[in-house]
């Protein structure tokens, strides 16, 4: 089964069990441009410039969470890529899966912008950018 959790429910979680791990699965640049929460593991869903799914995503999630217990915090630009990267630990048996609804950047706004209306950085959550 896979949670969703608000960015504030989230780094609730975060702080009260310290063998949660939180995966950043956007590509590289947003990761390291946009900004990422603090201590997020990066491990892309899908990669630019060919967007194909990394068909290496659960293996390199395994080998940093072998235990399938943990909890896995997964974290996207908005929640869709997150959640379908969630649904594949979920195919290959990870237990405590918690998808972070808006993502790290929010949904768009009436001016196709994000950031302005949720997601982990529009809630003053920690964060740094390279």
């Amino acid at each position: 089964m896979i949670e969703n959790l608000t960015p504030q429910q989230a780094w609730q979680l975060i702080q009260q069990n310290t063998d949660a791990v939180l995966v950043d699965v956007r590509t590289k640049v947003e990761h390291a441009f946009v900004g990422h929460p603090i201590g997020a593991v990066h491990i892309a869903w899908k990669e630019a410039p060919n967007w194909q799914v990394n068909p290496e995503f659960v293996t390199e999630v395994k080998n940093r969470v072998s235990d399938r217990n943990v909890p896995i915090l997964l974290l996207c630009r908005s929640g869709q890529r997150s959640l379908d990267a969630a649904k594949a630990l979920d195919e290959a048996g990870y237990c405590r899966l918690i998808n972070i609804i808006d993502g790290f950047e929010g949904p768009l706004d009436q001016n196709n912008h994000r950031g302005n209306l949720g997601g982990w950085r529009f809630n003053d959550l920690p964060w740094v950018q390279s």
